[in-house]
């Protein structure tokens, strides 16, 4: 798409008012000091918080395009709607939260453009990156979900929800799970023939409600289930994969 943007981030939003301005406030700023082409897409599930009235009012001064949607359908669907609205040649994704640090955005497509690899993605769970402000059973859920994914992904994270790739990705995807766990979702079913994770510290939300409970924990479950049962039948490969290690990402953040 050589007259869109290079980046295209796309931020799932339900009632997410309280952080959104500041979240936008941020990434765009982010964007503007690294020299990246880049847009922000939102992708707003009807909020009754006015989250997407207040998205729309951020479109009139910041690179930041609106997606309105029905309804709470979902955060794998919203991601998908994101990246077939987006004009960008890499694909982004990130929490409008602040969970994600939007500093480390640039870091994170550099190293997608420098290594080659199809996905970059912001692990917690390589040496270098880690968590802060989390309850311990929260923590221990992500850590389980992450253990049970490695079966069918060599990547640490695969549930992290701050990854980039490259639109031929997803190419032809078509994604059954709708809920939290998109990353996993496109690493098996997408066109991943390399991975690579970049560490990064997660903050949880200062603000607002987890979106997390123990029905999308049985959800992570069925489609785990789903996915074994769609790479049997396909025979389809795991992608090659590394991590940087804290050094290497220090060095690329310093020149990001």
């Amino acid at each position: 798409m050589p007259d869109g943007p290079l980046v295209s981030v796309v931020v799932p939003t339900y009632n997410e008012r309280e952080r959104l301005g500041r979240f936008v406030e941020l990434l765009a700023g982010v964007l503007g000091e690294a020299r990246l082409d880049g847009e922000i897409v939102i992708v707003d599930d009807n909020s009754p918080d006015g989250t997407g009235a207040l998205a729309d009012t951020l479109a009139a001064r910041h690179p930041v395009r609106v997606i309105h949607r029905s309804g709470k359908l979902g955060l794998g669907t919203a991601v998908m709607a994101g990246f077939a609205a987006a004009r960008g040649e890499i694909l982004g994704v990130m929490d409008a939260d602040i969970s994600h640090p939007p500093e480390r955005l640039p870091v994170l497509v550099a190293a997608l453009r420098q290594s080659g690899a199809d996905v970059v993605i912001g692990s917690r769970y390589i040496p270098g990156g880690g968590t802060r402000n989390w309850p311990a059973s929260r923590a221990v859920m992500s850590r389980a979900a992450c253990l049970a994914a490695r079966a069918l992904t060599p990547v640490r994270d695969a549930a992290s929800g701050f990854f980039v790739l490259r639109r031929p990705v997803i190419a032809g995807v078509e994604i059954k799970a709708a809920g939290f766990k998109i990353c996993l979702e496109l690493l098996v079913r997408g066109q991943v023939g390399s991975v690579l994770e970049v560490p990064y510290l997660f903050s949880d939300r200062a603000a607002g409600q987890s979106k997390m409970n123990h029905r999308e924990a049985l959800g992570y479950l069925v489609q785990l289930a789903q996915l074994f049962m769609w790479r049997l039948s396909r025979g389809a490969p795991r992608p090659a994969w590394r991590r940087l290690s804290p050094e290497e990402a220090d060095r690329l953040a310093a020149r990001a």
